[in-house]
């Protein structure tokens, strides 16, 4: 797989990333200094276990690097977040998975 180009789209409140001329997405909404991950978009063409994870982790990554915290309100998002200890550091306090 190559290298994922993650491109925050602000005025969509939306985390993308084009493979090809298909549009991967993760909706999110921002309060305070929380992001709600809403609704996880992959096309058929590109939807398959690994590019998802790999997607979740780089919006992850870019929300801790933000030092912001995380509710994945979308089951996919917190299903992985639930498997995956090391991004439960990312909960604000009280929000259990």
């Amino acid at each position: 797989m190559k290298e994922i180009t993650l491109v925050n789209n602000e005025f969509l409140r939306q985390f993308e990333v084009h493979i090809e001329e298909s549009l991967a997405r993760i909706e999110y909404s921002e309060q305070e200094r929380k992001i709600f991950l809403t609704k996880l978009v992959i096309p058929d063409d590109i939807n398959n276990k690994e590019f998802e994870e790999a997607f979740i982790i780089k919006v992850l990554e870019f929300i801790e690097e933000k030092r912001m915290s995380v509710v994945p309100t979308s089951p996919k998002i917190a299903g992985f977040v639930r498997r995956n200890r090391r991004y439960k550091q990312l909960l604000p306090v009280g929000i259990k998975l």
